[in-house]
């Protein structure tokens, strides 16, 4: 085994060329990059950060341009103006007229978009029909409506509504009248009021004084309940006519029945509820004809 003869301090002799500096593994000073400059990977993500923010700026010229090519922008859209609102009818010549003949019974009287509407005391009803029927100025000849509204919980529960039409003046007058369960019938003032008078019978059950003839119009007589009342249910109900009337169905067809009103499929019906259309069972007349 050989010995070591190298002595202390004595080093090997470094390969002609190479600085000492390289030969160490560290750079020298010229290598070394001045203050601000960026090297190596911090250079590459400068240059991506200048190409979004070129890519960036091009976009907002090209929107820019846009804009201006198609003008200025729209202004905001305005909010739409109030509808007309009901005004005070109390200097209404009508209305001047019909206090000045019945006092205290004519109310108050408002106007909306040309249509005059009149509150009046329901006892003098026929009185004031009468009157304005026999007008020489406006006659108020021809009643194009008459109707009812129901307001439930209150003191007089239903509001009775004339619509009156004068065919000579051209002018139009609503009445209109609080009542509880009656009030007096205007079929002596106006026969066409018959008919009118009996729809608001047979679907509020307001009940007419002195009228003609008043029974259901639209439903049996043996109906129970009154369809346009607010308390009347939405629903399909069975009540005694149906009972009484309808065939027999059996459970399975009941069920069925349910379901399809559950989803909303009445016209998928079954023969024992097309026979509801014939309304003569068993030879018996259900609503008898008008003589």
């Amino acid at each position: 085994m050989s010995e070591d003869t190298k002595q202390p301090g004595s080093e090997e002799p470094t390969q002609p060329g190479v600085s000492d500096a390289e030969a160490s593994g560290t750079p020298p000073p010229s290598a070394i990059p001045p203050a601000g400059t960026l090297a190596g990977a911090d250079a590459e993500k400068a240059s991506m950060v200048e190409q979004a923010k070129a890519r960036v700026a091009a976009v907002k010229d090209s929107l820019a341009t846009d804009a201006a090519a198609a003008g200025a922008p729209k202004p905001p859209v305005k909010k739409k103006d109030e509808g007309p609102k009901p005004t005070d009818a109390a200097d209404h010549p009508l209305v001047k007229k019909l206090k000045a003949e019945f006092g205290d019974v004519v109310g108050d009287a408002v106007e909306f978009i040309g249509q005059l509407s009149v509150n009046v005391d329901a006892a003098r009803i026929v009185e004031i029909c009468d009157f304005l029927k026999s007008d020489p100025d406006t006659s108020f000849n021809y009643l194009s409506d008459l109707t009812c509204v129901h307001w439930p919980r209150t003191p007089a529960p239903f509001e009775m509504v004339y619509n009156l039409f004068s065919i000579d003046a051209n002018e139009r007058v609503r009445l209109k009248a609080r009542i509880k369960e009656s009030v007096d019938s205007v079929t002596g003032v106006w026969p066409s009021a018959n008919w009118l008078e009996r729809e608001v019978f047979d679907l509020f059950g307001v009940r007419f004084n002195n009228h003609p003839d008043l029974r259901r119009l639209l439903l049996p007589p043996d109906w129970e309940g009154y369809p346009l009342r607010k308390d009347y249910p939405l629903e399909f109900v069975e009540n005694a006519w149906t009972e009484r009337h309808l065939p027999e169905m059996t459970d399975v067809q009941k069920e069925q029945l349910h379901q399809r009103r559950a989803y909303g499929l009445e016209i998928l019906s079954v023969p024992q509820e097309r026979m509801m259309r014939e309304i003569f069972i068993g030879g018996k007349e259900v609503m008898p004809k008008d003589k």
